[in-house]
């Protein structure tokens, strides 16, 4: 999620590297660490267990697996549970493009603290199906059960604006995808009470009504007249599951984004800022002792400035969203149902 230096010669490493940039060293990520390591060959001691490359490298896979474990696939890799055919090679470039945010996802999820549990080791659990969808066989991006389809024709940028464009949609990423289909599946694990239940459905909305109603109605007359004053999206307004994954998706923006400026040493000078007043603006890498006004306003003041800096590359707007009062009330809720269970 956020850039790291390399064992080697303290160059910064990526969360997509192979290798140090600098220094050519071969460079792997430990998930029980969240951090990068040098591989001696292929393979690299950490705390008395070797951990060796995936088996995937060759796909640009950069993650590490236990070499005492049957699979020689990373724990990444391991949690995709269909896949292209081996003969089908744009299919697999596609794959290995959507594995990138997959992996981006997964180290996020980690680092918040939030509980991974695999689809082979219990029903429901964790799984994505990552598949090249046909004019004949369309693949449906979504969430059913623990398990996560992607339609890796949105690897292709043509495609994937060609949509966000139909839809009138601000923002289509794969990351994005991946972001808001782990909403769904995190809805299920964290309102885990009558309680969290019942405040989710004050807030979203019952999530009981009828989904089928909800598309029908969504795509037949879209969202409704000033939806923006309560939801971050339009797709937001279509079902209360909708809201959820699409705060939720905003959450792990928000804090993925603030998260890297932090390791950064980004701040904003206070007598710089035009309009505020108080204490510069230095974000956290880590929000889960805050409360939520606080990673919302560091949030806001960093937005407009990343904003700026897209318009100065004449590119859209980083984050071409609003935060009412509503929605970070929403927000919040999110805040505190993560915060609880990274730390029980």
């Amino acid at each position: 999620m956020t850039p790291q230096s390399c064992e080697r010669c303290a160059s910064t490493v990526f969360a997509e590297s192979l290798q140090c940039p600098v220094c050519s060293a071969p460079v792997g990520f430990h998930p029980p660490t969240l951090s990068f390591r040098v591989l001696d060959g292929e393979t690299v001691e950490i705390d008395g267990r070797t951990w060796a490359a995936c088996s995937n490298r060759d796909w640009r896979c950069n993650w590490l697996a236990p070499r005492d474990e049957p699979s020689a696939q990373c724990f990444s890799c391991r949690l995709t549970r269909r896949r292209p055919p081996s003969d089908e090679t744009a299919d697999l470039e596609r794959l290995a493009d959507a594995a990138v945010d997959k992996r981006r996802l997964l180290m996020q999820l980690r680092y918040l603290g939030l509980p991974i549990t695999p689809y082979y080791e219990r029903e429901g659990g964790l799984a994505f199906d990552l598949l090249a969808g046909t004019p004949s066989e369309p693949v449906m991006i979504g969430h059913a059960n623990g398990v996560i389809t992607i339609d890796l024709n949105e690897t292709l940028d043509d495609r994937r604006e060609g949509v966000r464009v139909r839809l009138g949609e601000a923002y289509r990423t794969m990351l994005g995808h991946f972001r808001h289909e782990i909403g769904h599946y995190y809805q299920g694990i964290l309102v885990d009470s009558d309680a969290a239940w019942a405040e989710c459905r004050a807030l979203f909305g019952d999530e009981r009504a009828s989904y089928q109603d909800a598309i029908d109605r969504h795509y037949r007359f879209g969202a409704p007249e000033g939806w923006a004053d309560s939801f971050i999206s339009e797709y937001a307004t279509m079902h209360p599951w909708e809201d959820f994954a699409e705060c939720f998706a905003h959450y792990l923006h928000i804090t993925a984004t603030l998260a890297t400026a932090a390791r950064g040493g980004v701040t904003l000078d206070a007598e710089r800022v035009s309009g505020h007043s108080d204490a510069s603006v230095v974000p956290l890498e880590d929000y889960s002792a805050q409360p939520i006004d606080r990673m919302l306003d560091d949030w806001h003041w960093l937005s407009l400035l990343f904003n700026r800096v897209n318009r100065t590359m004449g590119k859209d707007d980083l984050y071409p969203f609003r935060i009412s009062a509503p929605v970070a009330e929403k927000l919040a809720y999110v805040h505190r149902i993560v915060t609880r269970v990274a730390g029980s």
